[in-house]
Formats: structure tokens, sequence, C-alpha cells
């Protein structure tokens, strides 16, 4: 069995809904607490410089972004399946938009003061908070909380219809579609429930809810960040097209053949630029060899879509 370590921490809505997806597949996996703010010097010691949560790590590979974590644990186990192949396409598309634009319509309403209130124990704390967050919103346009209040609203009422027709969104059993969708609305009941009477005009949303819930966080250990960078240390990156992603084949949109030392980075949440030796770029990923001077050579991998790929500077 591929020993999966998750790099996250509890209160993240990201991390949640991997945290169900290794539940609902029945995945044993190894617990790492990272810090919710900056500095995150043993994740970065991974990832390059992405510090977003969570991080799944695979021995000396490490996969970044939700999106890209979905293909690698549904490589590891098919069933049950995130993507049934008659719903394949219109999961993926839905998935996009939950993690997206139902995701900062929920984070907006829920981070509003009477929801601070309950997330921080002491206002310093809460302040140090989103000035971390302010600083990775660099390419981003914030919503002001009665447009995003509104919005939250209108989707809720629209996912709760398709909550009234099955016992999960696209049929009988959960699909990646449900996962994306539900780790907002988790967020704002479970870690700012002064704010969860949103949910009460949407009954049906709430059973699904309840459902989701009951699928659970699976078997885990927990484990220390220096001992999972010490798996790394120990092992080798696994060479493209024998990792946990199924696609190999170079597809090239940028003219920057593989052997170019390169950047990616997040195009709007997350600034902060991962630089390594492309090793692949495919058609739904790229992967970049790096070397760090506490674990040695390390892959890092990431989704191409939300992710911009660049030459590095040559100085």
């Amino acid at each position: 069995m591929t020993e999966l370590i998750l790099h996250h921490y509890p209160e993240s809505p990201f991390s949640e809904k991997v945290r169900l997806i290794l539940g609902h597949k029945k995945l044993p996996w190894e617990s790492v607490r990272v810090p919710a703010v900056m500095p995150k010097p043993d994740l970065v010691t991974l990832t390059g410089g992405y510090r977003r949560a969570p991080v799944l790590q695979v021995g000396a590979d490490i996969y970044c972004d939700t999106a890209l974590i979905c293909d690698v644990l549904e490589h590891v186990q098919p069933e049950p399946a995130l993507y049934p192949p008659h719903i394949k396409g219109v999961a993926r598309i839905f998935a996009q938009w939950a993690d997206t634009t139902l995701f900062w319509a929920a984070m907006t309403y829920s981070s509003q003061p009477r929801g601070a209130a309950q997330l921080f124990p002491t206002p310093e704390i809460g302040q140090a908070f989103f000035a971390d967050r302010k600083a990775m919103r660099t390419n981003m346009t914030q919503l002001r909380l009665g447009d995003a209040t509104s919005a939250y609203r209108s989707y809720l009422r629209r996912v709760a219809h398709m909550a009234d027709e099955h016992d999960f969104l696209f049929g009988a059993e959960p699909c990646v579609a449900d996962f994306a969708a539900y780790h907002p609305l988790w967020f704002t009941r479970m870690r700012t429930p002064v704010l969860a009477d949103i949910l009460q005009a949407t009954p049906s949303l709430l059973e699904w809810m309840e459902r989701m819930s009951a699928l659970g966080h699976g078997r885990f250990e927990k484990l220390s960040p220096e001992d999972a960078l010490t798996v790394a240390e120990r092992a080798e990156p696994l060479p493209p097209g024998q990792n946990l992603l199924v696609d190999s084949a170079f597809q090239d949109d940028h003219g920057i053949p593989l052997g170019t030392r390169v950047t990616i980075t997040a195009e709007a949440f997350g600034p902060e630029p991962t630089e390594g030796v492309l090793m692949a770029a495919t058609r739904t990923h790229y992967s970049i060899r790096r070397e760090d001077p506490r674990i040695g050579a390390i892959h890092v991998h990431f989704p191409r879509i939300g992710y911009v790929l660049r030459k590095a500077d040559p100085t």
C-alpha cells in the first residue's frame, strides 16, 4: 500500500475535502499538521514555495492542489469512483465551480466579524490570519460582504435543487462534485455556527451534509513534520509515467522544452512560486524536479488548470 501523507490543519476547508475522500475510499493515511499561516518552513521545504493546504506527500513526490490530489487518490483506489464515467465531465466542471466561485462566496460570508469572533481565540490571532490571507490574494478581486451573501444564498438554493432529487448531487453515490461543494458549507456550519442559519432555508442540503459527514476521515495516524521530511529524504522521486499521475505525454503549449528551469505559480490565490527543472508537462499536470539541502531531490506536481508556467529568471 502506498503511504499517503497529508499535510493539513483541522480548520482548513480544502483539507476537509481530502480527508472525507480518504475516508470514502477507505485509504489509510498519515496526518501531518501544518500551521495555518506563514511561516511554514517544513511544508515549504517539500514544495519549494507553495504553501496552501493541503499537500499530499508520497515518498519524495509532492502533489499540490486538491484537484490534482483527487486524481492521485482515484489512481491509488479507483473504487468508489470520484469520476463515474457517465458524469465524468460534468462532475469535474461542477467541482471546479464549487472550489472557486462557491468557495469564495462562502468564505467571504463566513469571515464577517461575527464569524471571525468564533474562528479565533483572540483578536490578535484573527488579525494575523487575515493579514496572511490578504498577502495571498495579490491577484484577486475581493467580494464585498453583501454581494457574497446574496450569491451564497443563491448558490445554496441551486445546489439544494440537486440534493432534492438524489441522496447525493448526481445520484445515489457521492462523486468529486459532492466533496467540492461540501467543504465550503462545512466551514460555515462547523467553524462559524453563529452564521449557519443561512443553511436553514435548504433542508435537503442539510440532509445531504449529514450524509457527507457520515463518510468520516477513515483510519489515520499522526506523523511529525520532521518524520515526513525523513520519509522524503530516504525516498527517490519517481520518474514521469511511473508516479501516481496516469498521463505522461508531453503537451507543449508554452514553447518551453522539458529540462528547462521554470517557475510554477498559482493564477490567483497564493503568489509564492515554486522553481525547478521541468520534468513533465502533460494535458493535466506539470512536474518539476528540485533539490533541497535538507531532503535532497524532490518532485513537485501541480495541475495545469489554475497555474502559470514560466521560464525561470536566468539571473
